[in-house]
C-alpha cells in the first residue's frame, strides 16, 4: 500500500513515455551508490521497462542480491528509501514457491518508484525478468496487455481492486510467456 504522500485519487495507466528508461537509469545510479557491490544486478522491470507498453507512471527496479540481509534495509533507508511494511511486500509466491523479498518506496515527495530486492537465483527474480523480456519481444501481446490495463484502470480506479483483478490475468500472460521461454531457450541474464 502506498505511503500517505504517494496516495492519488485513482489509478492511471498512460501511454508509454520515452523518458522512463532515463528515469530508471537515474534511479539505478542512486541504488548502486546506496548498496554498492551488494547488488549482483539492478534491472528495470515492470511495464515501464517495455518500450511501447502503456503503464502506470511508476518505475519498477529490481535489485538482485545473493541474500536478503537486514543491512540492506539500513543501506536503502539511509539513502531515503522507505521499506514497505505490508506482509505481501516481504514474501511472494512465484511458480508455487514462496520467496522472500523487500520492497521500498521512494523518498517522500519523489517520483513514484517501487524498488524490489530479491535473491538473484530466486524464481520471483526470473518471473520479473521473463515478464519484461516476453513483452519486449512480442508486439501483439504487448499491445493487448497495455490495452487491457488501460481499460481496467478506467473501470476500476482503486489500486487494491485493480491489483486483485489484474493478478489472474497476469497468470494467464505468464503462462504464454513460459511457453515462449521454452520455444526460444530464454534464460535470465
Amino acid at each position: 500500500m502506498p505511503f500517505p504522500d504517494e496516495l492519488s485519487p485513482a489509478i492511471a495507466v498512460v501511454d508509454y513515455n520515452p523518458d522512463w528508461p532515463s528515469d530508471f537509469n537515474h534511479l539505478a545510479a542512486r541504488l548502486q551508490a546506496a548498496i554498492g557491490d551488494r547488488a549482483v544486478a539492478i534491472d528495470h522491470i515492470g511495464s515501464t521497462s517495455v518500450p511501447g507498453l502503456a503503464a502506470k507512471n511508476c518505475i519498477d527496479a529490481q535489485i538482485r542480491v545473493t541474500a536478503l540481509t537486514p543491512d540492506l534495509v539500513d543501506l536503502l533507508e539511509s539513502a531515503g528509501f522507505r521499506c514497505r511494511p505490508e506482509p505481501w511486500n516481504h514474501t511472494e509466491t512465484s511458480y508455487g514457491v514462496p520467496c522472500e523479498k523487500l520492497v521500498f518506496a521512494p523518498p517522500a515527495g519523489e517520483r513514484a518508484v517501487n524498488v524490489h530486492v530479491r535473491v538473484a537465483t530466486g524464481p520471483n527474480t526470473r518471473y520479473a525478468l521473463l515478464f519484461r523480456d516476453y513483452l519486449r519481444a512480442n508486439p501483439e501481446s504487448r499491445h493487448s496487455w497495455g490495452a487491457f490495463k488501460q481499460r481496467l484502470a478506467q473501470s476500476v480506479p482503486d489500486l487494491s481492486d485493480y491489483g486483485q483483478i489484474k493478478a489472474p490475468a497476469t497468470t494467464i500472460l505468464m503462462t504464454t510467456a513460459e511457453h515462449w521461454a521454452t520455444q526460444t531457450a530464454w534464460t535470465v541474464h
